[in-house]
């Protein structure tokens, strides 16, 4: 499935969806009754808004200006061709998604009705599509990670990787669920990404084969050296009880020195991780924070204690560009209660919760609604988390097979 980078809050909470949404490459409506009809001539009065649920929008907002603008264009707009026209419904759908991006969040978004269905569609689980996801860094589409295993991951796409065009539209200003709707697709289908990947003279043009998703959640290795590594891909309903057993080999395995690699994990479920942090840490040690702004207060997430850990356990956190969200949470909390060294490059930095919300029986409005804090109180969001090692992972080094950050990681816990 085709991730968008985003954490919907439903049932659920999910610090990024299987974007932030894998990619299956893969307000409430304030204008509602206010359009009984089409019509050329037909004006809006500038009297005060009506919700869909028969209360009166705030007065402190003048909304005559939107009024003005929405008359102007009825009584003077000439469309290109006749073909170019839109209806009232399209013309209020594209109102609310200018109010969505007016917020200057990528995660903040107005669905209408055809993006709606893919949205619901995907969080069902239609898995077909590229599988990798991806997110808005520093205004640009971004691969946060490829699905170990999948079509994007077979063509070559790495994470951090900056996708400039999906076929022959460029994704300049593109919305995250624009870019999906682009790359998603029936199985045996192409999409071509035009990639900018740094330490590479030229763009990349990469042709990607849709095929049927295949969603990786852990693999474990005892190393000669005596480290116990365990290779988590994404934060899944299942995936708590599969690192239990991961835990429970490593302890046959009678070492004291585990890797946990969190490279290139887009995150999955908030209890997911809290559930794995819970068998590190103490009961009620916090976990991570969710921060409301001023609509709130912040709500603490704590260690259920399943601790079965001694100050003994060396224990040594791989992370990347490609880590996020959930593993974010995970890696940031055993940091800071110093369990885990961070060994890699920055992580990603998504750490906000998206709640989606019915508009309309076939629209809906995913609008953010919290960030993610560490437990001493930084916000994920805001750059990452930073590496206590940092090491790169150079294209050269991936051409030779090499991995320096699992390297120097194994050197660290045998040099203790």
């Amino acid at each position: 499935m085709e991730s968008f980078s985003q954490t919907i809050s439903q049932k659920k909470k999910y610090p990024v969806f299987l974007t932030v949404v894998i990619i299956l490459l893969l307000i409430v409506a304030f204008f509602s009754g206010l359009f009984a009809g089409k019509g050329k001539d037909r004006e809006i009065s500038a009297s005060m808004p009506v919700s869909n649920n028969g209360s009166i929008a705030p007065a402190v907002i003048d909304f005559s200006p939107l009024w003005k603008a929405w008359n102007t264009i009825n009584e003077k707009f000439v469309p290109a061709t006749t073909t170019n026209s839109i209806t009232d419904e399209e013309k209020l759908y594209g109102t609310i998604q200018g109010l969505a991006a007016s917020l200057g969040d990528p995660y903040t978004v107005f669905l209408p009705p055809e993006d709606a269905e893919i949205f619901e569609a995907d969080i069902r689980g239609n898995f077909e599509g590229v599988g990798m996801e991806i997110g808005i860094q520093d205004k640009i589409l971004t691969v946060i990670a490829p699905l170990k295993g999948n079509p994007a991951e077979r063509a070559g796409i790495m994470a951090g990787d900056k996708i400039f065009k999906i076929d022959n539209t460029a994704t300049d200003g593109m919305t995250i669920d624009k870019a999906v709707k682009l790359i998603r697709g029936e199985g045996g289908t192409t999409v071509n990404l035009t990639i900018f990947r740094e330490g590479e003279e030229e763009l990349l043009e990469i042709e990607v084969i849709r095929g049927t998703i295949q969603i990786p959640t852990i693999d474990t290795e005892f190393r000669e050296e005596g480290v116990f590594v365990i290779k988590l891909h994404n934060f899944s309903a299942i995936s708590p009880n599969l690192f239990r057993d991961a835990l429970r080999e490593f302890i046959v395995s009678g070492t004291d020195k585990m890797i946990l690699d969190l490279r290139s994990n887009p995150g999955g479920f908030l209890e997911a991780a809290i559930d794995m942090a819970s068998w590190y840490l103490p009961a009620g040690k916090v976990v991570v924070m969710e921060d409301f702004g001023e609509n709130g207060k912040p709500k603490f997430y704590r260690s259920k204690g399943y601790n079965i850990f001694t100050d003994k356990l060396k224990m040594i956190i791989l992370i990347n560009q490609g880590s996020a969200s959930a593993s974010e949470i995970l890696a940031g909390a055993l940091q800071q209660h110093n369990i885990a060294t961070l060994v890699g490059t920055r992580s990603f930095g998504k750490g906000s919760v998206q709640e989606l919300v019915q508009i309309t029986p076939d629209t809906s409005l995913k609008v953010t609604i919290s960030r993610w804090l560490t437990p001493n109180g930084s916000s994920i969001s805001d750059g990452g988390l930073t590496a206590d090692v940092e090491v790169e992972f150079t294209k050269e080094d991936f051409k030779a097979g090499k991995d320096p950050q699992l390297e120097k990681a194994v050197e660290l816990l045998t040099s203790q």
